[in-house]
């Protein structure tokens, strides 16, 4: 314990060190944000790749101010050795941050709680605290910046010269993405404002404004207002961009908006304007790229090669640097920041065509109207002698002793109504019975996308012998999770939060009670990468959509019979087995379920798995109440 805060290990991958920064760029990354949060709540260890690493090699390139101990892997607690780093664990080894952008979150997050005078730090987590939240196994820009562009920014790095002769796509792809419309929550607001300074020719306010916000501020913050670039217009964008940065709103204007500005139609408004990466605000994905972005200049100056393609990366590379705190941090970490004067001069007839990013970076933008009802689909699937199949239950009248069982085990415990709970006990009844079924002492059990912990309590309680871990994103109900662990005192019990990828441990079986759209194709990928046993229930067809590593329908013999977009009208179609709804549209609704879960099961069975779609007992318990189970050669 830390003046009352427990103490938290920080672990950060060390594969090797170049100048002014340490490698993989995750960990400059992580490094960069401790710096610039002025963090030194964790005890941050470097784990090398190798054990014969000289630990004289740290010195340039880690921060001046913070202690950084060496760690073998093998030396790494339990669950950290099944995760990908960088990971957070507390003291106990049994609760686990991992992956970047958990991890930075946590640290942001951390460093507030023990400090709230630094809301700036907050201030990284965005508009409702949403930054890069999203997964990347989903989210294009969570992906762009955590994953594709470190990584893109180490393999250009690390190969030949004259293997370097091309931006990668994925820096082309940002570029690219700050050249878009800004959309913020309150941008019809702003981008009135900016029409009535447009029509007023007011191309003196916004500097005049941001001047007397950050008037008595120190030096390195007064450099606010010395963005020396004489080609950057000084925009309305700028003016609210910094003067949140300094924490002081700049005052209102007392003049209404005329009323033609008013009237004005939110399409014939005019667009806003990148700032930073997000749009207006500094915020956490600005700290991930600036690392990358900065190696990948030093890269391009030392190679002489020229950035006529990149002018608004150029442009944000230089105004990132006069934000608060970031010259501070960067010189912590030795980060020399270059400076090139003629970057933003270019024509624009000189910029790149960005017909060489390739289709797998750039987002969907087909707007399907999913139009009709789904029978049409079905009877083409029947013409082609496909139909939903179920197979029996295995143990219908299969039950938990719940009234034996401690409180903190079930459901209920005051969470929910009765009744819920009743069927969440039912619920649990039907994964248990297939996990105790399938399980044999010293296996590990993962509990995906767990929740509160529903499924994984009861399986850690009722498998002493097995070791149970819970996966989570959501910190809070993994929270909750640990807290009824807790008061159990299981001993068999880990928690994880992170997205699926950043788990790579190894495990027997893989559980998941309604995993909300494509989670649950991803549990199934992950169980089958593992040779692991699974009992699914899936839940919010309607979620289902083609990702970055999913397409739809998945399986063979749907593809050669369905579009993406029949396929898709059996998942939004799925989604109708609510209750309320009259008897026959449920009934469609369960079928259209069973012919989604079916090509799931079949795209298993050609990974060699051998797989089960059944209700669960009683149906009544859920709306969404199909199972499969499904089980490899070797599982």
């Amino acid at each position: 314990m830390k003046g009352g805060v427990t103490e938290e290990h920080l672990y950060l991958a060390y594969s090797h060190q170049f100048e002014d920064c340490i490698f993989p760029l995750h960990t400059s990354i992580s490094l960069f944000l401790l710096s610039y949060c002025d963090c030194k709540l964790f005890k941050v260890f470097l784990v090398p790749a190798s054990d014969s690493t000289d630990d004289q090699l740290f010195g340039k390139a880690q921060p001046d101010d913070l202690e950084v101990h060496l760690i073998s892997r093998c030396q790494l607690p339990l669950v950290v050795q099944s995760c990908c780093l960088p990971a957070i664990v507390e003291e106990n080894g049994k609760f686990c941050r991992a992956g970047l952008s958990v991890v930075l979150r946590h640290i942001i997050q951390k460093t507030y709680e023990v400090d709230p005078s630094k809301k700036l730090v907050l201030e990284l987590l965005g508009f409702k605290k949403t930054c890069l939240k999203a997964c990347a196994e989903v989210s294009q820009w969570t992906r762009l910046c955590e994953i594709s562009i470190p990584q893109a920014v180490e393999s250009l790095l690390n190969a030949s010269p004259d293997q370097c002769q091309a931006i990668p796509p994925e820096v082309l792809l940002l570029e690219k993405k700050l050249g878009e419309p800004v959309r913020v929550h309150n941008d019809d607001k702003i981008r009135r404002q900016k029409l009535q300074q447009q029509k007023a020719g007011d191309k003196t306010a916004a500097p005049a404004l941001a001047k007397r916000a950050t008037k008595n501020l120190s030096p390195e913050e007064g450099t606010i207002v010395e963005i020396k670039d004489q080609e950057e217009r000084a925009s309305l964008e700028l003016k609210v961009a910094f003067s949140k940065l300094v924490v002081q709103e700049i005052p209102a204007t007392t003049n209404r908006e005329s009323s033609h500005i008013r009237k004005t139609k939110t399409s014939d408004l005019p667009p806003l304007e990148h700032v930073f990466v997000e749009g207006l605000y500094f915020t956490l994905a600005d700290v991930v790229l600036l690392p990358c972005i900065h190696q990948f200049l030093v890269f391009i100056k030392k190679h002489n090669k020229k950035l006529l393609d990149l002018p608004l990366i150029s442009s944000w590379y230089h105004r990132v640097q006069e934000v608060p705190g970031v010259k501070s941090a960067a010189a912590k970490c030795n980060m020399l920041f270059l400076q090139f004067p003629d970057l933003r001069s270019f024509p624009d007839e000189q910029l790149r065509d960005f017909h060489t990013i390739p289709d797998d970076l750039e987002e969907e933008h087909e707007d399907y109207q999913f139009i009709g009802g789904p029978r049409p689909t079905m009877t083409k699937l029947m013409e082609s002698g496909i139909e939903a199949k179920f197979s029996p239950h295995p143990c219908p009248r299969w039950t938990l002793d719940w009234n034996s069982l401690p409180a903190a085990v079930s459901p209920g415990e005051g969470k929910m109504s009765s009744d819920r709970a009743l069927r969440k006990q039912q619920q649990l009844n039907n994964l248990v019975s297939m996990v105790t079924k399938l399980s044999k002492p010293g296996d590990v059990v993962v509990d995906f996308c767990s929740g509160g912990g529903h499924v994984g309590i009861v399986l850690a309680h009722m498998l002493p012998s097995c070791q149970v871990v819970l996966i989570e994103n959501k910190e809070l109900s993994l929270i909750r999770a640990k807290d009824r662990s807790d008061e159990l005192g299981l001993q068999n019990i880990w928690f994880v939060q992170a997205n699926l990828d950043y788990f790579k441990g190894t495990f027997n079986i893989g559980v998941a009670l309604h995993a909300c759209g494509v989670a649950t194709d991803m549990v199934i990928e992950h169980c089958i990468k593992a040779h692991a046993a699974f009992v699914i229930c899936p839940c919010c067809y309607g979620f289902i959509q083609n990702t970055v590593k999913f397409t739809f329908p998945r399986s063979h013999r749907f593809k050669e019979v369905l579009s993406y977009k029949e396929h898709m009208i059996l998942c939004r179609f799925a989604d109708q087995t609510a209750v309320q709804l009259p008897p026959e549209r449920r009934l469609i609704g369960k079928h259209c379920m069973g012919l989604v879960d079916l090509d799931r099961a079949w795209a298993a069975e050609g990974c060699n798995y051998s797989v089960q779609v059944m209700s669960m007992e009683p149906e009544s318990c859920s709306p969404k109440n199909n199972m499969e189970e499904g089980a490899g050669a070797g599982s």
